[in-house]
Order: C-alpha cells, then sequence, then structure tokens
C-alpha cells in the first residue's frame, strides 16, 4: 500500500485519495472514468471503497496507481505534486467558442486544445469558496449524469431559468433538475430524465438550492 512519498515522508490516507482524484480531475474524469481509463473496475477509486464496512481505511494499491499514472501519462513525480498541492482557487481552463471547435488546427492529434484562437476561463471555485462537489450513484439522473459522474455545485453562483441546479428539502430530499421557473412562493423544476413529470415544490419547502456549474464525463 502507498503510504511513502520521497525523503520517506509519512502521507496520510486523505491525501493519498485527494491525489487520486486531483489526478482524474486533471485528466477531465471522474474518479470512475480514471478507474476504466486505467483498466481496473470502474468503481476501484469511488468514495464507498474508500473505508471499510467496519470503518477501517482502505488505501489503494500501488499496481492501481500506477495504472492511473500511466492512463494519464503522469509521473510520479506530478502525482507527489498532487498530494502536497492544496490550491484550489485562480484555475483556469481553456476556452473556445463552439462554432470555432470545428476550424483546422483548433484541436491536436490527441484532441487537446492547440492553435490560436484560446483563451481561458476561470472556475467557479476561484470565485466560490463553499463550492462542493457529488458523485452520482445509479443512473437516476441518466442520461445527464450516469453513475460515478461528479458534479460541482456552487451555493454562491446566481441561478437563472434553465440552468441544472441542486434543491435541497426541509423534508430532506435531495433532487438534481432543471430550473423551469423561481418566484417568491414555488419553485418550479424540469426533471433531467424527459419521461418524467414536472416536480413543483411550496418555497417554505426548499431548505436551499445552488446551482451546477461543472460536471465530469
Amino acid at each position: 500500500m502507498v503510504k511513502q512519498a520521497k525523503a520517506q515522508r509519512i502521507l496520510t490516507h486523505d491525501q493519498i485519495w485527494v491525489a487520486l482524484d486531483r489526478l482524474a480531475e486533471r485528466a477531465g474524469l471522474s474518479p470512475s472514468g480514471l478507474a476504466k481509463r486505467a483498466g481496473l473496475d470502474p468503481t476501484t477509486f469511488n468514495r464507498s471503497k474508500r473505508v471499510t464496512p467496519d470503518g477501517r481505511e482502505r488505501w489503494p494499491s500501488t499496481e492501481s496507481i500506477a495504472k492511473a499514472l500511466a492512463a494519464t501519462g503522469a509521473s510520479l513525480d506530478i502525482f507527489a505534486g498532487l498530494i502536497s498541492d492544496d490550491s484550489t482557487n485562480n484555475r483556469s481552463v481553456p476556452l473556445l467558442g463552439l462554432d470555432q471547435a470545428g476550424t483546422s488546427g483548433a484541436f491536436d492529434e490527441a484532441g487537446l486544445p492547440s492553435g490560436k484562437g484560446w483563451t481561458e476561463f476561470a472556475l467557479p471555485t476561484a470565485e466560490d469558496h463553499h463550492s462542493f462537489a457529488l458523485e452520482m450513484s445509479g443512473d437516476a439522473f441518466a442520461p445527464i449524469y450516469r453513475d460515478g459522474s461528479v458534479i460541482l455545485v456552487s451555493p454562491g453562483a446566481p441561478i437563472r431559468k434553465g440552468d441544472r441546479v441542486v434543491v435541497k428539502t426541509t423534508a430532506g430530499d435531495v433532487t438534481v433538475a432543471t430550473l423551469k421557473r423561481r418566484t417568491a412562493k414555488v419553485l418550479e423544476l424540469l426533471p433531467l430524465d424527459a419521461t418524467q413529470t414536472e416536480r413543483t415544490v411550496v418555497a417554505s419547502d426548499v431548505a436551499w438550492i445552488a446551482r451546477i456549474v461543472w460536471a465530469s464525463q
């Protein structure tokens, strides 16, 4: 099991798993997506696998980490950097207009951004220090979000009609939907599954609502 890095520094269980999460994010994947790309069982890196049913910490194997590094083209030094990197703010990603994406030279042979025209888009975490991530379990919100998909939720982001949101009711029910309309009295929500019916929630029954600002593939 991996419990050491360079200079024999002792690492914690949480540090190793956070580094794997960062490795997945760096590759634009969810933890389960990273496991699939590495040729492992899709649940290998899921959060539910990190602690045994009796509460003991479960460590990722050196083999699974090695396969994850190979699958993402990352070195052990990069992984060590992800362990020690505590910064989550001021991150940005390349940005290009959708109508320009089909032009020659916009991407290289590996499908990565290339050439001119690209700008940068600051991720919402740089502005909202209260952002958090949720991982989907099961396919209740398919085909938009599938099992293992991770969504980034920003409580501080403004919410508009048509935004995908997470809503928690005072009864403890948590749902993911598209906001159709919001008034002082009700929330009207469109299900992500088009076969389901719309839902109306009385405003007094809403504990909180927050916008989904990012989702893994």
